[in-house]
Protein backbone atom coordinates (compact mmCIF):
# COMPACT_ATOMS: atom_id res chain seq x y z
CA UNK A 1 0.00 0.00 0.00
CA UNK A 2 2.54 2.39 1.21
CA UNK A 3 4.28 1.60 -2.65
CA UNK A 4 1.37 2.61 -4.25
CA UNK A 5 0.85 5.80 -2.39
CA UNK A 6 4.95 6.67 -3.26
CA UNK A 7 4.05 5.41 -7.02
CA UNK A 8 0.84 7.47 -7.12
CA UNK A 9 2.44 11.00 -5.81
CA UNK A 10 5.78 10.53 -7.90
CA UNK A 11 2.89 10.28 -10.94
CA UNK A 12 1.54 13.24 -10.03
CA UNK A 13 4.60 15.42 -9.66
CA UNK A 14 5.46 13.70 -13.07
CA UNK A 15 2.03 15.02 -14.76
CA UNK A 16 2.87 18.51 -12.76
CA UNK A 17 6.19 18.54 -14.41
CA UNK A 18 4.85 17.10 -17.94
CA UNK A 19 2.07 20.30 -17.78
CA UNK A 20 4.98 22.90 -16.93
CA UNK A 21 6.98 21.60 -19.94
CA UNK A 22 4.24 21.66 -22.13
CA UNK A 23 3.47 25.54 -20.99
CA UNK A 24 6.77 26.41 -21.68
CA UNK A 25 6.55 25.05 -25.17
CA UNK A 26 3.15 26.48 -26.19
CA UNK A 27 4.10 29.83 -24.84
CA UNK A 28 5.66 31.63 -27.92
CA UNK A 29 2.77 30.59 -29.61
CA UNK A 30 0.02 31.41 -27.08
CA UNK A 31 -1.79 34.05 -28.39
CA UNK A 32 -1.67 33.10 -32.14
CA UNK A 33 -3.08 29.26 -30.55
CA UNK A 34 -5.73 31.25 -28.35
CA UNK A 35 -7.14 33.07 -31.52
CA UNK A 36 -7.33 29.98 -33.43
CA UNK A 37 -9.17 28.21 -30.91
CA UNK A 38 -11.72 31.49 -30.82
CA UNK A 39 -12.11 31.52 -34.42
CA UNK A 40 -12.28 27.61 -34.49
CA UNK A 41 -16.15 28.23 -32.03
CA UNK A 42 -16.65 31.31 -33.88
CA UNK A 43 -16.77 29.41 -37.18
CA UNK A 44 -17.67 25.71 -36.03
CA UNK A 45 -21.45 25.96 -37.20
CA UNK A 46 -20.10 26.61 -40.59
CA UNK A 47 -17.70 24.12 -40.79
CA UNK A 48 -20.61 21.65 -39.80
CA UNK A 49 -22.53 23.09 -42.34
CA UNK A 50 -19.92 23.28 -45.29
CA UNK A 51 -19.00 19.41 -44.48
CA UNK A 52 -22.23 18.40 -45.05
CA UNK A 53 -22.54 19.72 -48.32
CA UNK A 54 -18.83 18.25 -49.18
CA UNK A 55 -20.01 15.06 -47.86
CA UNK A 56 -17.86 14.89 -45.07
CA UNK A 57 -14.92 15.89 -46.67
CA UNK A 58 -13.63 18.10 -43.37
CA UNK A 59 -10.26 19.27 -44.64
CA UNK A 60 -11.95 21.07 -47.74
CA UNK A 61 -14.47 22.56 -45.33
CA UNK A 62 -11.82 24.10 -42.86
CA UNK A 63 -9.47 25.04 -45.90
CA UNK A 64 -11.83 27.16 -47.46
CA UNK A 65 -12.83 28.90 -44.28
CA UNK A 66 -8.96 29.08 -43.40
CA UNK A 67 -8.69 30.50 -47.02
CA UNK A 68 -11.56 32.98 -46.34
CA UNK A 69 -10.20 34.68 -43.33
CA UNK A 70 -6.94 35.09 -45.42
CA UNK A 71 -8.05 37.12 -47.63
CA UNK A 72 -10.63 38.92 -45.41
CA UNK A 73 -7.30 39.97 -43.55
CA UNK A 74 -4.90 40.17 -47.34
CA UNK A 75 -7.35 42.17 -49.52
CA UNK A 76 -8.49 45.44 -47.41
CA UNK A 77 -4.81 45.65 -46.55
CA UNK A 78 -3.76 45.73 -49.76
CA UNK A 79 -6.49 47.86 -50.99
CA UNK A 80 -5.48 50.51 -48.35
CA UNK A 81 -2.01 49.93 -49.21
CA UNK A 82 -2.65 50.22 -53.07
CA UNK A 83 -4.28 53.41 -52.43
CA UNK A 84 -1.76 54.96 -50.04
CA UNK A 85 0.75 54.31 -53.03
CA UNK A 86 -1.11 56.10 -55.51
CA UNK A 87 -1.85 59.24 -53.59
CA UNK A 88 1.74 59.36 -52.75
CA UNK A 89 2.90 58.82 -56.32
CA UNK A 90 0.31 61.16 -57.64
CA UNK A 91 1.60 63.60 -55.08
CA UNK A 92 5.34 63.70 -55.96
CA UNK A 93 4.43 63.47 -59.30
CA UNK A 94 2.52 67.25 -59.10
CA UNK A 95 5.06 68.26 -56.51
CA UNK A 96 7.44 67.68 -59.05
CA UNK A 97 5.35 69.38 -62.23
CA UNK A 98 4.74 72.48 -60.33
CA UNK A 99 8.38 73.02 -59.20
CA UNK A 100 9.44 72.41 -62.78
CA UNK A 101 6.90 74.80 -64.23
CA UNK A 102 6.30 77.57 -61.49
CA UNK A 103 9.32 76.89 -59.14
CA UNK A 104 9.19 76.98 -55.55
CA UNK A 105 7.01 80.25 -55.21
CA UNK A 106 4.50 78.56 -57.75
CA UNK A 107 4.81 75.07 -55.40
CA UNK A 108 3.86 77.78 -52.15
CA UNK A 109 0.82 79.46 -53.79
CA UNK A 110 -0.64 76.42 -54.12
CA UNK A 111 -0.32 75.40 -50.21
CA UNK A 112 -2.84 76.65 -48.10
CA UNK A 113 -3.25 80.12 -47.18
CA UNK A 114 -2.38 78.66 -43.38
CA UNK A 115 0.88 77.52 -44.79
CA UNK A 116 2.07 79.86 -47.35
CA UNK A 117 4.09 82.07 -44.23
CA UNK A 118 5.84 79.54 -42.70
CA UNK A 119 6.76 77.41 -45.76
CA UNK A 120 8.52 80.98 -47.13
CA UNK A 121 10.09 81.57 -44.22
CA UNK A 122 11.81 78.19 -44.00
CA UNK A 123 12.52 78.53 -48.04
CA UNK A 124 13.94 82.14 -47.32
CA UNK A 125 16.31 80.62 -44.23
CA UNK A 126 17.53 77.64 -45.64
CA UNK A 127 20.05 79.61 -48.58
CA UNK A 128 21.88 81.48 -45.37
CA UNK A 129 21.83 78.81 -43.34
CA UNK A 130 23.12 75.84 -45.96
CA UNK A 131 26.62 75.33 -44.55
CA UNK A 132 24.90 75.29 -41.45
CA UNK A 133 22.12 72.93 -42.74
CA UNK A 134 24.93 70.89 -43.97
CA UNK A 135 26.96 70.20 -40.92
CA UNK A 136 23.61 69.48 -38.74
CA UNK A 137 22.78 67.12 -41.36
CA UNK A 138 25.88 65.50 -40.97
CA UNK A 139 25.84 65.77 -37.54
CA UNK A 140 22.70 63.92 -36.87
CA UNK A 141 23.37 61.22 -39.24
CA UNK A 142 26.37 60.33 -37.79
CA UNK A 143 25.13 60.30 -34.23
CA UNK A 144 21.56 59.17 -34.87
CA UNK A 145 22.92 56.31 -37.63
CA UNK A 146 22.72 53.74 -34.90
CA UNK A 147 19.40 54.44 -33.82
CA UNK A 148 17.66 54.55 -36.75
CA UNK A 149 19.22 51.17 -37.49
CA UNK A 150 18.12 49.97 -34.40
CA UNK A 151 14.34 51.13 -35.18
CA UNK A 152 14.51 49.37 -38.85
CA UNK A 153 15.67 46.07 -37.66
CA UNK A 154 12.75 46.48 -34.42
CA UNK A 155 10.47 47.34 -37.53
CA UNK A 156 11.40 44.56 -39.42
CA UNK A 157 11.32 41.80 -36.58
CA UNK A 158 8.27 42.95 -35.38
CA UNK A 159 6.83 42.40 -38.87
CA UNK A 160 8.59 39.09 -38.97
CA UNK A 161 7.12 38.59 -35.49
CA UNK A 162 3.17 39.27 -36.67
CA UNK A 163 3.18 37.39 -39.95
CA UNK A 164 4.78 34.27 -38.13
CA UNK A 165 2.30 34.69 -35.51
CA UNK A 166 -0.95 35.21 -38.32
CA UNK A 167 0.73 31.74 -40.04
CA UNK A 168 0.68 29.95 -37.03
CA UNK A 169 -2.82 31.10 -36.42
CA UNK A 170 -4.11 29.67 -39.74
CA UNK A 171 -2.25 26.40 -38.92
CA UNK A 172 -3.92 25.73 -35.77
CA UNK A 173 -7.18 26.85 -36.78
CA UNK A 174 -7.18 24.04 -39.80
CA UNK A 175 -6.30 21.57 -37.43
CA UNK A 176 -8.50 23.22 -34.69
CA UNK A 177 -11.55 22.63 -37.42
CA UNK A 178 -10.82 19.13 -38.38
CA UNK A 179 -9.60 17.82 -35.50
CA UNK A 180 -11.42 19.96 -32.62
CA UNK A 181 -14.52 17.56 -32.42
CA UNK A 182 -11.63 14.64 -31.10
CA UNK A 183 -9.76 16.78 -29.00
CA UNK A 184 -12.61 18.19 -26.88
CA UNK A 185 -13.70 14.32 -26.56
CA UNK A 186 -10.35 13.41 -25.30
CA UNK A 187 -10.53 16.40 -22.48
CA UNK A 188 -13.35 15.39 -21.63
CA UNK A 189 -12.60 11.85 -20.87
CA UNK A 190 -9.39 12.52 -19.02
CA UNK A 191 -11.14 15.67 -17.05
CA UNK A 192 -11.97 14.99 -13.37
CA UNK A 193 -14.51 16.48 -13.56
CA UNK A 194 -18.50 15.02 -13.64
CA UNK A 195 -19.30 14.06 -17.50
CA UNK A 196 -20.65 16.70 -18.97
CA UNK A 197 -19.32 19.58 -17.31
CA UNK A 198 -16.45 20.42 -19.42
CA UNK A 199 -18.27 20.57 -22.58
CA UNK A 200 -20.96 22.80 -20.37
CA UNK A 201 -17.28 25.06 -20.10
CA UNK A 202 -16.23 24.64 -23.30
CA UNK A 203 -19.68 25.61 -24.48
CA UNK A 204 -19.14 28.99 -22.36
CA UNK A 205 -16.22 29.47 -23.63
CA UNK A 206 -16.96 29.16 -27.21
CA UNK A 207 -20.41 31.49 -26.85
CA UNK A 208 -18.36 33.99 -24.80
CA UNK A 209 -15.87 34.73 -27.34
CA UNK A 210 -18.07 34.61 -30.24
CA UNK A 211 -19.69 37.12 -28.28
CA UNK A 212 -16.47 39.44 -27.99
CA UNK A 213 -15.51 38.64 -31.04
CA UNK A 214 -18.70 39.82 -33.17
CA UNK A 215 -19.18 42.67 -30.93
CA UNK A 216 -15.60 43.62 -31.76
CA UNK A 217 -16.07 43.76 -35.75
CA UNK A 218 -19.85 44.91 -35.30
CA UNK A 219 -18.45 48.03 -33.20
CA UNK A 220 -16.06 48.96 -35.53
CA UNK A 221 -18.37 48.62 -38.37
CA UNK A 222 -20.67 51.43 -36.29
CA UNK A 223 -17.68 53.70 -35.65
CA UNK A 224 -16.92 53.64 -39.19
CA UNK A 225 -20.29 54.16 -40.06
CA UNK A 226 -20.45 57.17 -37.49
CA UNK A 227 -17.17 58.31 -38.58
CA UNK A 228 -17.77 58.26 -42.40
CA UNK A 229 -21.20 60.26 -41.55
CA UNK A 230 -19.10 62.92 -40.03
CA UNK A 231 -16.59 62.91 -43.02
CA UNK A 232 -19.26 63.45 -45.05
CA UNK A 233 -20.90 66.82 -43.61
CA UNK A 234 -17.27 68.84 -43.84
CA UNK A 235 -16.27 67.21 -46.93
CA UNK A 236 -13.08 65.42 -46.26
CA UNK A 237 -11.37 64.43 -49.37
CA UNK A 238 -11.48 60.56 -50.26
CA UNK A 239 -14.06 59.70 -47.25
CA UNK A 240 -14.69 56.28 -47.63
CA UNK A 241 -10.86 56.13 -47.84
CA UNK A 242 -10.88 56.94 -44.21
CA UNK A 243 -13.74 55.26 -43.14
CA UNK A 244 -11.75 52.05 -44.04
CA UNK A 245 -8.89 53.11 -42.14
CA UNK A 246 -11.24 54.19 -39.07
CA UNK A 247 -12.41 50.52 -39.23
CA UNK A 248 -9.35 49.05 -39.01
CA UNK A 249 -7.92 51.28 -36.49
CA UNK A 250 -11.21 50.65 -34.47
CA UNK A 251 -9.64 46.99 -33.95
CA UNK A 252 -7.03 48.09 -32.64
CA UNK A 253 -7.28 48.63 -28.92
CA UNK A 254 -4.34 50.87 -28.01
CA UNK A 255 -4.94 53.63 -30.96
CA UNK A 256 -8.74 53.30 -31.43
CA UNK A 257 -10.93 55.07 -34.50
CA UNK A 258 -10.71 58.59 -33.00
CA UNK A 259 -6.80 59.27 -34.03
CA UNK A 260 -8.29 58.68 -37.60
CA UNK A 261 -10.62 61.02 -37.20
CA UNK A 262 -8.63 63.67 -35.36
CA UNK A 263 -6.14 63.15 -38.02
CA UNK A 264 -8.89 64.12 -40.41
CA UNK A 265 -9.56 67.10 -38.84
CA UNK A 266 -6.14 68.12 -39.00
CA UNK A 267 -5.68 67.93 -42.45
CA UNK A 268 -9.17 69.98 -42.72
CA UNK A 269 -7.73 72.38 -40.20
CA UNK A 270 -4.50 72.85 -42.68
CA UNK A 271 -6.39 73.34 -45.78
CA UNK A 272 -8.01 76.33 -44.24
CA UNK A 273 -11.47 75.28 -42.52
CA UNK A 274 -10.67 75.91 -38.99
CA UNK A 275 -14.41 75.57 -38.28
CA UNK A 276 -15.03 72.15 -40.12
CA UNK A 277 -12.13 71.38 -38.09
CA UNK A 278 -13.83 71.73 -35.02
CA UNK A 279 -17.20 70.04 -35.54
CA UNK A 280 -14.83 66.86 -37.08
CA UNK A 281 -12.96 66.57 -33.96
CA UNK A 282 -15.57 67.14 -31.40
CA UNK A 283 -17.65 64.33 -33.20
CA UNK A 284 -14.52 62.44 -32.99
CA UNK A 285 -14.28 62.39 -29.37
CA UNK A 286 -18.15 62.27 -28.69
CA UNK A 287 -19.45 60.20 -31.24
CA UNK A 288 -16.62 58.40 -32.50
CA UNK A 289 -14.88 57.60 -29.31
CA UNK A 290 -17.55 56.94 -27.02
CA UNK A 291 -20.01 54.85 -29.03
CA UNK A 292 -17.32 52.13 -28.35
CA UNK A 293 -18.68 52.04 -24.89
CA UNK A 294 -21.73 51.96 -25.12
CA UNK A 295 -22.10 49.65 -28.35
CA UNK A 296 -19.79 46.86 -27.57
CA UNK A 297 -20.86 45.60 -24.51
CA UNK A 298 -24.59 45.94 -25.77
CA UNK A 299 -23.65 43.91 -28.32
CA UNK A 300 -21.47 41.18 -26.03
CA UNK A 301 -24.45 41.25 -23.68
CA UNK A 302 -26.74 39.45 -25.89
CA UNK A 303 -24.54 36.78 -26.47
CA UNK A 304 -23.42 36.60 -23.06
CA UNK A 305 -26.27 36.81 -21.23
CA UNK A 306 -24.55 38.75 -18.48
CA UNK A 307 -25.20 42.11 -16.83
CA UNK A 308 -24.05 44.95 -18.87
CA UNK A 309 -21.47 46.75 -16.71
CA UNK A 310 -20.22 43.17 -15.71
CA UNK A 311 -18.96 42.91 -19.39
CA UNK A 312 -17.84 46.81 -19.68
CA UNK A 313 -15.43 46.04 -16.92
CA UNK A 314 -14.30 42.74 -18.07
CA UNK A 315 -13.55 44.16 -21.18
CA UNK A 316 -11.74 47.23 -19.57
CA UNK A 317 -10.28 44.96 -17.15
CA UNK A 318 -8.62 42.90 -19.57
CA UNK A 319 -7.48 45.22 -21.86
CA UNK A 320 -5.34 46.87 -18.99
CA UNK A 321 -4.26 43.40 -17.57
CA UNK A 322 -3.18 41.58 -20.97
CA UNK A 323 -3.39 44.42 -23.53
CA UNK A 324 -5.12 43.54 -27.12
CA UNK A 325 -6.37 39.94 -26.39
CA UNK A 326 -7.35 40.97 -22.94
CA UNK A 327 -10.64 42.05 -24.80
CA UNK A 328 -11.02 38.40 -25.28
CA UNK A 329 -9.71 37.04 -22.07
CA UNK A 330 -10.94 39.55 -19.54
CA UNK A 331 -14.90 38.00 -20.74
CA UNK A 332 -13.45 35.01 -21.15
CA UNK A 333 -12.13 34.61 -17.39
CA UNK A 334 -15.40 36.41 -16.57
CA UNK A 335 -17.72 33.94 -17.84
CA UNK A 336 -15.40 30.90 -16.42
CA UNK A 337 -15.66 32.14 -12.79
CA UNK A 338 -19.40 32.18 -13.11
CA UNK A 339 -19.61 29.02 -15.20
CA UNK A 340 -17.90 27.42 -12.14
CA UNK A 341 -20.02 29.16 -9.58
CA UNK A 342 -23.42 28.02 -11.84
CA UNK A 343 -22.28 24.28 -12.14
CA UNK A 344 -21.61 24.71 -8.56
CA UNK A 345 -24.79 25.37 -7.37
CA UNK A 346 -26.50 23.53 -9.80
CA UNK A 347 -24.95 20.08 -9.06
CA UNK A 348 -23.79 20.31 -5.66
CA UNK A 349 -26.66 23.13 -4.47
CA UNK A 350 -26.18 26.22 -2.55
CA UNK A 351 -24.60 26.01 1.53
CA UNK A 352 -27.17 28.80 2.53
CA UNK A 353 -29.83 28.95 0.00
CA UNK A 354 -33.16 30.59 0.70
CA UNK A 355 -35.75 31.55 -1.09
CA UNK A 356 -35.27 34.74 -2.84
CA UNK A 357 -31.79 34.78 -3.10
CA UNK A 358 -30.68 36.67 -6.48
CA UNK A 359 -29.35 34.13 -8.95
CA UNK A 360 -25.19 33.46 -10.54
CA UNK A 361 -25.18 36.23 -13.77
CA UNK A 362 -26.16 34.04 -16.75
CA UNK A 363 -27.89 31.61 -15.68
CA UNK A 364 -31.56 30.69 -14.17
CA UNK A 365 -32.11 30.88 -10.51
CA UNK A 366 -31.52 27.88 -7.71
CA UNK A 367 -34.41 27.26 -4.94
CA UNK A 368 -32.93 25.78 -1.84
CA UNK A 369 -32.32 21.87 -1.72
CA UNK A 370 -32.86 21.53 -5.73
CA UNK A 371 -29.32 19.88 -6.29
CA UNK A 372 -29.83 18.15 -9.51
CA UNK A 373 -27.75 17.39 -12.75
CA UNK A 374 -29.47 19.01 -15.94
CA UNK A 375 -28.23 17.17 -19.36
CA UNK A 376 -27.65 19.22 -22.05
CA UNK A 377 -27.30 18.76 -25.71
CA UNK A 378 -24.28 20.24 -27.94
CA UNK A 379 -26.35 23.24 -27.97
CA UNK A 380 -26.85 23.35 -24.57
CA UNK A 381 -30.89 22.96 -24.65
CA UNK A 382 -32.01 20.60 -21.63
CA UNK A 383 -32.84 16.92 -22.52
CA UNK A 384 -33.66 15.21 -19.06
CA UNK A 385 -32.68 16.05 -15.50
CA UNK A 386 -31.32 13.52 -13.27
CA UNK A 387 -32.32 13.57 -9.78
CA UNK A 388 -28.79 13.37 -7.41
CA UNK A 389 -28.63 12.69 -3.67
CA UNK A 390 -26.04 15.65 -1.68
CA UNK A 391 -22.66 13.85 -1.31
CA UNK A 392 -21.57 14.25 2.74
Amino acid sequence: MASDQVARRVFVGLILLSIFLLCLVIRPFAEALFLAAVLAGTFHGLHRRLKRRLRGHGSVSAGIIVSGILLALLLPLGGLTAFVVAEVSEGVRFVSQTVQKDGMDGLVNKLPSGLQGPVSNLIERLPLEQAQLDQKLQEQVTTQGGTAAKAVTGAVAATGTLLLQVTMMLIALFFFLTDGARLVQWIESVSPLRRGQTQELLREFRSTSVSVLVSTVATAGVQAAAALIGFLIVGVPAPLFFAGLTFFFALIPAVGAAVVVLLASGLMLLSGHPWAALFLAIWGVVVVGLVDNVVKPLLAKKGMNQHGAIIFFALLGGLAAFGAVGLLLGPLIVAFFLSVVRIFERDYGRPNARPGDPATPGGPPVEPGDRRVVLTSESGTPLTDVDTTPNH
